[in-house]
């Protein structure tokens, strides 16, 4: 048994090797990174070619049923929202509310919420000269500014679907959808908050004057929809997922109790959103519907591989019989939510994306999960927001988010890992105590 556990540690390394080595170095495509992990692990452990390609299919296949709908529809809402100039209504209203004296909350505050829909790397190409101008206007250091704007982004990026990381990771453990976006808004605002916190404690030492940054990606001119019609994409869905959470239906259940089951499903809640979304863009603009929903289907078809891939290499460290040979020879129980939270940390600090060290990761818990005591549908939520929460841990030079902040912002690399990439360890790090916390209070 000990030489079995032995070369199987060994194949998953190997596949991990892999990924990281083409991925991080030669800049490969993360789905044929996985794609080839999925042989070389298998091939290690002598699973026949024909076993491991079985294995990669089935795997596939089952998470595109669970999750394609989501990711497709997630991608058209944020696209959407870009284009319609939703996200600056909403940067712009919350501005109003917090006041210029708090400009860098105000932006941290916008990134959570425009990061619910909108990936990180998006939303602060849009949001950025917003940030540029009102780090100008109220003379607030900019690398303040872009930490804050940055820091609410990125939190919600790796805790929250339908963005790919946690929507895979939800695929691959088997958890539920709404109670991991409902879940996952309670450890990332707290999250993003620190993250702002350490870039007014940190950015105050560095006397950076604002820099003019290449922006014309984010000052579209023209009219953009009310408040009103910015917020309600977003806001609605939420509250339409939550509302199914905790509404029970079931053979005897009252009609609008159905009724309120079938809108909070994830697909048919975002689908609401993408509608409201349609509506809040202006008229004589929606003949560009059909080049919108082009865009949106080709940035989800990236994700869709990517996760897609995912999930095959799942399938095959299943059938490579890891989470038996690793629970029977190590400790596992007592390592509980920090083994996930340790082993996308690793994987996110050796290679640089979020969304691949989440999925990898998920798939090496995912057997492991019975010895780690979190086999239950709240220890798998709370499992997947560790490895959310690892997927922070830490952003530097090998993560393209931290190159669109630097370039964006005209901040120097040195600067950024003193500010931004320690903001992320922190981040990382309470999203991990906020998860320890909702366990002592959540039977699992």
């Amino acid at each position: 048994m000990t030489l079995d556990l032995l070369q199987v540690l060994a194949s998953l390394l190997a596949g991990i090797a892999v990924i990281i080595l083409l991925t991080a170095k030669y800049r490969v495509h993360a789905f044929f990174a996985l794609f080839l992990a999925c042989f070389v692990t298998g091939l290690c452990v002598q699973l026949p070619v024909a076993g491991i390609i079985a294995a990669m299919k089935e795997g596939f296949g089952n998470i595109m049923r669970s999750l394609g709908f989501i990711i497709v529809l997630g991608t058209t809402l944020g696209v959407l929202l870009e284009h319609s100039g939703s996200t600056r209504v909403m940067a712009a209203s919350i501005l109003r509310l917090v006041g210029e004296r708090y400009a860098a909350l105000a932006m941290n505050i916008t990134g959570i919420i425009v990061g619910l829909p909108v990936f990180c790397d998006s939303g602060y190409i849009v949001l950025s000269g917003l940030n540029q101008s009102l780090a100008r206007r109220t003379r607030t250091p900019v690398v303040i500014m872009a930490a804050s704007l940055a820091s609410g982004l990125y939190a919600m990026h790796c805790l929250i679907p339908p963005h790919p990381g946690a929507t895979a990771a939800a695929g691959v453990i088997g958890a539920d959808f709404g109670r991991l976006i409902l879940m996952g808004i309670l450890v990332a605002v707290p999250a993003a908050l620190v993250g702002c916190w350490w870039a007014h404690i940190a950015g105050r030492k560095i006397p950076a004057a604002p820099q003019e940054a290449d922006t014309a990606a984010a000052t579209e001119a023209g009219p953009a929809p009310s408040a009103g019609m910015a917020f309600m994409p977003v806001v609605v869905p939420i509250i339409l997922i939550a509302a199914g959470a905790f509404t029970g239906a079931g053979e005897g259940a009252a009609g609008w109790r159905r009724i309120w089951q079938i809108l909070g499903d994830p697909v048919a809640a975002l689908s609401v959103g993408v509608l409201l979304a349609f509506a809040g863009i202006r008229r004589d603009k929606r003949q560009a519907a059909g080049a919108l929903l082009q865009e949106a289907v080709e940035k989800a078809g990236g994700i869709l591989v990517i996760t897609g891939a995912g999930g095959a290499f799942g399938a095959v460290l299943a059938a490579t019989r890891l989470g038996p040979l690793i629970s029977e020879a190590l400790p596992l129980g007592s390592l509980g939510l920090l083994f996930p939270f340790l082993v996308a940390a690793l994987l996110k600090t050796a290679q640089g994306s979020s969304t691949v060290a989440i999925i990898t990761a998920a798939s090496i818990v995912q057997p492991l999960l019975p010895a780690l005591g979190l086999n239950s549908p709240t220890g798998q939520l709370l499992c997947i927001l560790s490895l959310g929460a690892g997927s922070m841990t830490l952003s530097h030079a090998n993560d393209s988010y931290f190159w669109v902040i630097s370039r964006f912002s005209g901040l120097e690399m040195k600067t950024m890992l003193k500010v931004y990439s320690v903001a992320t360890l922190w981040m990382g790090l309470t999203s991990l105590a906020i998860v320890y916390i909702l366990s002592l209070f959540l039977q699992y």
